[in-house]
């Protein structure tokens, strides 16, 4: 799960990447673009059941990401607003008003159930 904040009057928005401690039970990393695909960078502590950690990053920078867990083990999340080659793909930044939930822009259903089952 990615819950991403709101702007900074200095251009940075929070990112809150989330895992389940359930679906991963052991050490795991989030790694990406803002952190140089260093694995040591940012370790996500266990807290509540889950793997968590935030990251600041511009406002207007595309970031783009992977989890790291125990063994070598890659992979996505599914909330990303895309999927390719290197991973996940996020816009920080988020549009204001209605559309806005939870916060992530709001997609259509059929959309959300289209890349739910492409991610299985």
């Amino acid at each position: 799960m990615i819950e991403r904040g709101k702007p900074t009057k200095s251009g940075l928005v929070q990112l809150t990447f989330t895992v389940p401690v359930e679906d991963v039970p052991g050490p795991v990393s989030v790694v990406g673009d803002f952190n140089g695909w260093d694995p040591y960078a940012n370790p996500m502590p266990v807290e509540n059941g889950v793997h968590q950690v935030r990251i600041a990053v511009g406002a207007h920078e595309p970031v783009c990401f992977r989890y790291l867990a125990e063994g070598g083990v890659w992979f996505d999340d599914a909330d990303a607003d895309h999927h390719d080659e290197r991973g996940g793909h996020l816009r920080a930044a988020i549009p204001d008003g209605p559309a806005a939930a939870n916060g992530r822009a709001a997609a259509p259903a059929a959309a959300r159930q289209a890349k739910a089952e492409s991610a299985r």
